[in-house]
């Protein structure tokens, strides 16, 4: 078993959101979910193969897959000495009344990814609080409130088909900068570096990306004929090349 520090599974590719700096390009409306059925193919073909120390379900949004409660006891099935982690913004959890049995089941983490500090945003916060501190009183549930939005980066420039990549140059300082550089993705039952490159392949079907773009769509991801040197090495590889696309600054 080769151990990495994090993967993760896209269960939705929507988002009730649309906040600028997501890295799973969430903003730009894709929709479709994963099914079980999928999921369990290809989890079952790494489960054996590679224990992260922490599993993490999300999307998009994952509450909009209506099997939600399912994954979280497929992910625990799979990788029973994980962290299991569930990001979800919050807004559509009251939509899975059984979620709360699952993550006690399960032993698994809610984290409340919080994307604006904004008076605003917080006031729309409020019902969600509500639920879930039920949740806690009568199911004893570990949640985490993270201010996302403190640490993100952009991945591109503009959007949709006139998209460009930073390119800044410096692959290194970009991998250093960057929130994600652990968030190993499980995507088509194969593994890529990072969300920004994983669902790349989604934007450029939608939308038909630009010629800049090229170098990061040949970007080839691990598939399971791999052997175990070429898994070791992907997982302890730092910078790659497609770190490249994203910017050098933590402020962009």
């Amino acid at each position: 078993m080769i151990e990495c520090r994090n993967l993760e599974l896209h269960v939705a590719h929507a988002c009730n959101l649309s906040c600028e700096s997501c890295a799973h390009y969430s903003n730009h409306h894709h929709d479709g979910v994963l099914s079980l059925a999928t999921a369990r193919e290809w989890l079952s073909a790494w489960s054996m193969r590679l224990r992260p120390r922490q599993f993490s379900l999300l999307g998009g949004e994952p509450a909009i897959n209506p099997a939600l409660p399912q994954f979280v006891w497929l992910a625990r099935e799979m990788f029973p000495g994980s962290e299991i982690i569930l990001v979800s913004n919050g807004f559509l959890l009251k939509r899975h009344p059984r979620l709360p049995v699952a993550l006690r089941g399960t032993g698994a983490t809610l984290h409340i990814s919080i994307h604006s500090g904004s008076d605003e945003y917080q006031r729309r916060l409020e019902p969600v609080r509500e639920l879930i501190a039920g949740w806690q009183r009568r199911w004893g549930i570990a949640v985490n409130w993270r201010e996302s939005f403190r640490t993100w980066t952009l991945r591109y420039r503009g959007y949709g088909k006139a998209m460009k990549p930073f390119d800044d140059g410096d692959p290194e300082s970009s991998w250093r900068n960057c929130p994600a550089k652990w968030c190993l993705q499980l995507h088509e039952g194969k593994l890529w570096k990072c969300p920004a490159i994983a669902y790349l392949g989604m934007q450029d079907r939608k939308f038909g990306l630009r010629y800049e773009w090229q170098p990061y769509l040949a970007y080839e991801p691990l598939g399971e004929e791999c052997n175990d040197a070429e898994l070791q090495g992907f997982v302890e590889r730092q910078v790659e090349a497609p770190c490249g696309m994203c910017s050098v600054r933590t402020d962009a």
